[in-house]
């Protein structure tokens, strides 16, 4: 009997034992974590492009380009500026109510009689040419524009700027650039004094002191506003060759 005891106590004592296991309260949830705070987000940066600076006696000229219209020709005249080339290169055409031209490493040279017909030449003399990318961009006050021969893939180094509006030469010369700021150190040189009418120079458009560019640099920028063009010029008598 006394192991009967026993034994029943032993029952009652794990009987007991679940009920109070069973009326012990559930352990409170642990807090979840907290949420991470939102990164801060980081300040918008402004878009900038890659624009050129021809540094003048008469002031700077700034100009942007168009290298999803001519890759080919953005490259090139950069890597032209990024060389010194153009350094000391004068801008031997002027003509009032179209552009001005420059670019031509005879320019450096006193001999006048060679000016216009100069490019970049390789180390294995032989001229180093662009293949045309005429593309829809309109030629009119402040665009940049190459300079070539009768054939079409012949732009080398020489560029003009317009100072008015050029339509007629729409897809017949590679448009690469603008003119974003400095249009009026173009339009000082455009209508500085010109050189008496000669062998040397057809038309009357070689200045009688022509502006040379003192240093030619690139720089980034913030991307330049549009700009409203001018009022179209005459349309002038020729194009630009070289």
């Amino acid at each position: 009997m006394k192991r009967l005891v026993l034994a029943g106590l032993a029952g009652l004592l794990v009987t007991a034992a679940a009920v109070a296991q069973a009326q012990k309260p559930a352990p409170e949830p642990k807090p979840a974590a907290k949420p991470a705070e939102a990164a801060k987000a980081a300040p918008a940066k402004t878009p900038t492009e890659t624009v050129a600076v021809l540094q003048t006696r008469d002031g700077k000229i700034v100009i942007k380009f168009f290298p999803d219209k001519a890759p080919n020709h953005v490259k090139n005249f950069q890597n032209l500026v990024k060389s010194g080339f153009y350094t000391g290169t004068k801008f031997h055409r002027v003509v009032p109510g179209f552009m001005i031209q420059g670019g031509d490493p005879n320019t450096k040279k006193g001999d006048q009689s060679t000016w216009g017909q100069g490019g970049n030449v390789g180390k294995d003399g032989v001229e180093i040419t662009v293949k045309a990318e005429f593309n829809d961009i309109h030629h009119k006050r402040g665009i940049l524009s190459m300079a070539r021969a009768q054939d079409p893939n012949s732009a080398s180094s020489q560029f003009f700027i317009c100072v008015a509006d050029a339509g007629f030469l729409d897809r017949q010369y590679t448009v690469f650039g603008e003119v974003v700021e400095g249009m009026d150190t173009v339009d000082k040189i455009v209508n500085a004094p010109k050189d008496p009418q000669g062998p040397d120079n057809p038309e009357g458009s070689r200045p009688a002191n022509p502006v040379a560019i003192d240093k030619a640099w690139l720089e980034q920028r913030p991307v330049a506003q549009e700009v409203a063009p001018a009022a179209p010029a005459a349309k002038p008598a020729s194009a630009p060759t070289k």
